[in-house]
This record gives structure tokens, sequence and C-alpha cells, in this order.
């Protein structure tokens, strides 16, 4: 399996060497020139593993020049040891009729990425040896709230790497800050930033492409990678909880063998339900891919016109994780639909980073509308669905799982023969106590004092257990307290990580 550039389709790179850059020179994202195909034969094998099986299966089939070996050494350190407090990893919870809530959250870090990125460092280490990198290689992420945190517990103290996290410095809940600002490691570093995600984003993808720089680091011995969605080293994985969640609906007998299944993925940066996406195209069973995103509907107005357009309000919501604007895995899709056409994809990138937005040809848009249903959620109905919810089942949903939802209804109510649904659930509620506490009781909510009083008075409320790692921040106190400019970031960068540009 060789990947390519969504820019420079000429270009050939090993899976090793695709996660080790992170992003190819000239901007790109790495995608595999081809897929591996998975039959009704396969599934049926795979129904009967468990979780650490079927990801040996499916990333053996993208990561052709990793040993099967090096593969289940990855996958065990991953998923293995107590990491994930429920032995399935990414069980399903059915709410009613066809719904099933595909958790995502029983890692270390309670968020759909550690998923990715508990296996991200293996898979990056592993990588390194194979094709005899001996730099240094320091991890620079942005994050909106949950990647850094999950990057960060990822890569503490991975021998041969440093990483650095900017996050708006506003822009998060209070728990996702403390997480990130607690975090332990002698090669972490973690900085707030005036600005909102896609300012981080952009000074990230900044640092990355600058050639020069990356001559200077080289010279002192460092290279720079990523652990967001742009490493295809963090979106492989994700393609894995998909198969397995059908696989478990037909080992529950819920569904038979070649059932359609429709997905709905709250979305912010694109790669969750891109990696539906790519199940899809694999050979996995499922219809129509649904998109939820909240008050920034960019993606919304996308997949339903075609016209891409990040020149509209930035709004700050209860759902911070998919509080963007610039998604960045939309670029991979484009070049799978377009048949690989990386001139067309570079030339609708260029327009994005020009004018702020652009228009998808006529052909490309119909591809688009026949694989993709887009539905947003405000606040208010955020709300609205996490009262019902708990409510109706006694389950409680985190702020983004509740778009999600939402938007589950919605594409019922306009969709005729849609049946079993596998819906995204992307963090323990925990993660965003005040706001699901304002959902519960809002006169509890305005007596609440500290996070932590939220925390308290949701479980009070509920019963829901409080995880253990969310537990434990309480008695900690925050490591890092930097904050800096957008154009302060590669400074701040170089500073906090002592390395010399």
């Amino acid at each position: 399996m060789n990947y390519c550039s969504t820019r420079d389709s000429s270009i050939r790179a090993s899976a090793a060497s695709a996660i080790v850059q992170g992003i190819s020179a000239e901007g790109g994202l790495f995608v595999p020139t081809q897929l591996p195909t998975l039959t009704p034969a396969d599934l049926e094998s795979l129904r009967h593993m468990d979780y650490a099986g079927r990801a040996c299966r499916v990333l053996g089939g993208f990561l052709t020049d990793f040993s099967a070996e090096e593969i289940r050494s990855c996958v065990e350190g991953a998923y293995g040891g107590g990491k994930f407090d429920n032995p399935a990893v990414a069980p399903l919870s059915r709410l009613d009729g066809g719904d099933y809530l595909l958790e995502l959250w029983h890692g270390p870090t309670c968020a759909f990425k550690d998923m990715a990125l508990q296996l991200l460092p293996r898979l990056m280490t592993t990588a390194a040896r194979k094709i005899g990198e001996q730099r240094e290689i320091v991890i620079l992420v942005a994050t909106s709230g949950d990647t850094g945190k999950a990057a960060l517990e990822g890569f503490r103290d991975v021998p041969g790497t440093k990483m650095a996290v900017f996050y708006p410095e506003n822009g998060v809940s209070a728990m996702q800050k403390l997480q990130m600002c607690t975090q332990e490691g002698q090669n972490v570093w973690v900085c707030g930033i005036l600005g909102n995600f896609d300012d981080a984003q952009n000074g990230v993808k900044a640092i990355f492409t600058d050639r020069g720089l990356a001559d200077r680091l080289s010279a002192h011995g460092v290279m720079l990678s990523s652990a967001n969605s742009i490493n295809w080293g963090r979106l492989v994985p994700q393609i894995v909880y998909y198969i397995s969640a059908y696989c478990d609906l037909l080992a529950g007998d819920e569904i038979a063998l070649g059932d359609r299944v429709d997905v709905v993925v709250p979305t912010g940066n694109f790669g969750n339900i891109l990696a539906a996406y790519y199940a899809r195209e694999m050979g996995l069973p499922i219809g129509r891919l649904v998109c939820a995103s909240n008050r920034n509907n960019v993606l919304t107005e996308f997949l339903t016109t075609g016209l891409y357009d990040r020149n509209r309000p930035f709004y700050t919501t209860e759902s911070p994780s998919m509080d963007i604007l610039i998604s960045s895995n939309l670029e991979r899709l484009l070049w799978h639909l377009s048949g690989g056409n990386s001139a067309l994809v570079s030339g609708l990138m260029d327009q994005l980073a020009q004018t702020g937005c652009y228009q998808l040809p006529g052909d490309l848009l119909e591809r688009v509308r026949q694989l993709f249903w887009a539905g947003c959620c405000d606040d208010a109905g955020t709300e609205q669905t996490i009262r019902r919810v708990f409510d109706s089942y006694s389950y409680l949903l985190d702020t983004h799982t509740a778009v999600a939802v939402d938007v589950a209804r919605q594409y019922r109510q306009a969709v005729s023969g849609a049946e079993k649904l596998i819906i995204a659930s992307t963090a323990n509620p925990y993660k965003f106590a005040r706001s699901v506490l304002h959902a519960i009781d809002p006169e509890v909510a305005a007596k609440a004092g500290d996070e932590f009083s939220a925390v308290d008075a949701v479980t009070a409320l509920t019963g829901a257990a409080v995880p253990a790692p969310l537990a434990g921040l309480r008695e900690k106190q925050p490591r890092f307290d930097s904050v800096c400019s957008r154009e302060g970031m590669l400074q701040a960068f170089a500073q906090g990580l002592h390395i010399s540009l």
C-alpha cells in the first residue's frame, strides 16, 4: 500500500513514512492510493473477534510495511492493560428502536480521541525505526479540546519525542483545560492562544509548511510531526471502530449480514466522519453518512450546497470541540471523490486560503450528496436533547453527542427508510459538566460554584458515575499557564520545548 499527497498525486510514501512525516512537504495530506476490501466473509470472521483482533485485521490492510507482530504489539499496547474502563473498548448502547450509541469515550482521557491517540505513539515510534529516522520527533498539535489531552497522554514520556499543544484559551471547557494544563510528563508543553481553534490550526500548519524552519530544526536533530487527524496514523485507527460496531450488531443478532446501517457523527474537523467514509468504501454496508454540526454549521451548508464558506461569524458553543470553521479532512474526501485530481484539490485549497471560500463543481457536489446528509443543532436544541434523553432513558449525553442525537432525529423525520443508526458518542458527559447540569436542572446549575461543584451536582441528580481520570483532577494543580498571540506561536513553541531555531 502506497500513499500520495492530496495536492500532488505523483508523490509516493510508505505507511511508515506518511505517519512519521504527518503532512506532505507541500502542505497536502497523505491518502492511500487504493483501499483494502472488506468482504461478507471478512465480516463474518471479524464478528467473532474482540476489538483488538478486529483492529489488527483492519490495520494490516493499510499498514502493509508493518509486520503482523508489530501491529499486534502496537494494538495490545494501546487497548490492553486496563487503559479502557470497558472490556469491549468501544461498546454499543441502544436508545430506542434502531438508534445505537457507539461509546468511544472509555479511554484514559474520556473522549473518542483516545481510540486513535493511544495507538498513534506506538505506530509512530515503530515507523521511525522502520525508516531509520534518528532525529528527535516533535509532535505539534492544535486542539479544540479533546485531541490535546489525548495526545499529551499518549505521548507522555515516550522516548525520542516531545509534544507541544496549542488550544484556544477561551474556547475549551473548564474540564478540558484542566486536563491539559495538569498533564504529567517531562516531554510535554501546553499553551493557550488568544484566538479560536481555526487560528491555532492555521498557526500549526504554517509552522509545518515553513521549509526554512524544517531545515533549521533538522540541523539540530529535530523533525516535526503531527498528532492531529491530518496525520494518517491518527485517522486510520478510527476506521476500526465503525467496522467493529457493525460486527457487534451482527454478533448480537441486531442485524443480518449485509444489512445496511446509517452512521451519524458529530463533526468539526471532518476526520471522524471521514473514517466512516473509508469503512464504507472498503465494503462495510453503510448507507448514508449523516454529518451533525453545531451552530458553526459550515459543513451543513457545504454538504447541502457545495459552497464552503468560512467567512461567517464564529460562535463559541456548549459543544466546543466542534467550534471549527476550517475542516481540514475535507481535503481527503475531495481527493477521493474527484478520482485523485490533485490539481483540483490544490486549487480549491488555494481559493479557501485566499478568499475563505470555494464552490464545488456540479458533478462533484452530486457525488457528495449521494453519500452525505447534513443537519445542525444549536445550544438550545443540545440542552433539550440532553434533558429528553435522560428523562426517557436515564442515559446522560455530553453536549457533542447530543448534537448528533438531535440531527439523527431530524434525519429520521426527513428521510424515509432509515432503519438502524449508529451514532458516534464522542465524550463522557462529565467533561462538560456545567453545560450538562444546565440542561438537566438550570436552577441547580445557577448555584454551582466551580467545575467540581457542577460535577457533584450532576452526580447527585443523575447517579451517573464520574470516571476516575476526571475525578482525579480535583486534587491536581496546573503545570502550564502560558498564553500567546496567534502571531507568537512559533516563538512560544520554541521557548516552551527549549528548541533552538
